[in-house]
């Protein structure tokens, strides 16, 4: 495995290297053919190599999650198999209340703050076997788009850390990347998990509005009323079938729907009757729009219904929340009429470098991401090649309100038949 020896230098490693899944994992415990702490052991591994060069993780729970995994294995061995996410090491973006365990959201007031109670997320996580093997890192207060500006220090970027790791999930699309975790449990309120994830190379989904819950992100102090309303539970992994998983954990939608629907396993889309709309009304530099081109091509292979559509770029001046709730009610006749998910590149530019974005806290434009946020939709950012400089680029799917299961669908059929091209 490669030494990183200087900050410009490209981690070779990640996240081109396949680092196991969830549901690679997942039945090798359940068979007792690995261990949990075998599984904890490889994570803190990479943790202690790579954390201090791509600084990902505020907290690490190294001894609570080797007694976890300890407990797991016990467990797992006894036959009280709690589902999928037993023994499996997740990362907890540090937004998220977490129970005796410091919660800081990055900002130096609160770097002590160490609230009683688990985020209801969190507890989700853990009532399925998930074990929090740490806090990750993240742009502060998750006020940008960058991941430079946190009081613990900036992430870098795993794949050249030149570059920026996008924010405000910054440690947890890098931690996801190097296999320090199999997934993390983050937020999205203008792009905030999706545009790390393809600054990062990995996958990152933000569900309906509400659909995994976001009581207990800094439970007690003061929210803009804005952030609220734009702010989502949110997931990072390695893939669309872990996704899935995790996604069937976290929410209320009915069991087994999601993950079902988040794999190659299941029926053709034409047969759901999926109609795929390529928006033509983005912004994209050269770069980017090559690479949205190429990942078009890969779908159009699929043999589905195409059309050209618009996406729904036309919002009120942001903080103006006058017509949320019944623009969020009409969105789905409004710009789904005719499609049942949108096609977009994530990110407006190619990655930036640390020196562009530096003291520019925005610099990362959401401009492709915000309107899922102001309307509520479900959307994901899937890896779909490089750019010029080698850096990820992201593939954005966007779906109608509640669409969770057709987004997966199509993100899936998109990352197998991209895997064979």
């Amino acid at each position: 495995m490669p030494h990183l020896t200087h900050a410009s230098k490209r981690c070779q490693d990640a996240p081109m290297r396949n680092f196991p899944r969830i549901d690679d994992v997942a039945p090798r415990l359940r068979a007792g053919e690995i261990s949990a702490v075998e599984v904890v052991d490889a994570c803190l591994a990479r943790i202690e190599e790579l954390n201090p060069r791509l600084n990902t993780f505020i907290t690490v729970l190294a001894e609570e999650a080797r007694e976890q995994a300890k407990q797991a294995d016990a467990d797992i061995k006894a036959g009280r198999w709690l589902g999928p996410l037993h023994g499996i090491p997740v990362g907890i973006k540090d937004f998220y209340d977490t129970a005796n365990v410091r919660t800081t959201a990055a900002f130096e007031p609160f770097k002590n703050r160490v609230p009683k109670r688990d985020a209801e997320a969190v507890e989700a996580l853990k009532d399925a076997g998930a074990i929090v093997i740490g806090k990750t890192n993240m742009h502060q207060l998750g006020s940008g788009t960058t991941g430079l500006e946190s009081h613990f220090g900036a992430v870098r970027n795993p794949v050249n850390d030149a570059y920026i790791p996008g924010g405000s999930s910054s440690g947890s699309a890098a931690a996801v990347a190097v296999g320090m975790c199999y997934a993390t449990l983050d937020t999205d309120a203008i792009g905030s998990c999706r545009l790390p994830a393809a600054c990062c190379g990995v996958v990152g989904f933000k569900p309906t509005y509400g659909a995994i819950s976001t009581k207990g992100i800094l439970e007690g102090e003061k929210a803009d009323e804005t952030i609220l309303w734009l702010s989502h539970g949110a997931v990072t992994t390695r893939s669309i079938a872990d996704t899935a998983i995790v996604l069937d954990t976290l929410t209320d939608l009915e069991r087994g729907a999601v993950s079902t629907a988040g794999g190659p396993e299941g029926p053709p889309l034409r047969s759901l009757n999926v109609r795929i709309g390529i928006a033509d009304n983005f912004t994209a530099d050269e770069d980017i729009s090559s690479a949205f081109e190429n990942a078009v091509d890969v779908v159009r292979t699929l043999g589905y219904p195409f059309v050209r559509a618009s996406a729904p770029f036309d919002l009120p001046t942001f903080g103006d929340l006058r017509t949320i709730e019944a623009d969020r009610r009409t969105i789905g006749d409004r710009a789904f009429k005719e499609i049942d998910v949108l096609l977009l590149p994530t990110t407006a530019t190619a990655v930036l470098t640390v020196e562009a974005a530096k003291g520019k806290p925005q610099a990362l434009s959401a401009a492709n991401t915000m309107f899922a946020n102001y309307f509520g939709l479900p959307a994901i950012s899937v890896p779909c090649g490089a750019d010029s400089r080698g850096l990820p680029v992201g593939l954005q799917i966007v779906g109608r309100p509640a669409g969770e299961a057709t987004v997966l669908r199509v993100a899936g059929e998109f990352e197998v038949r991209a895997a064979r091209a």
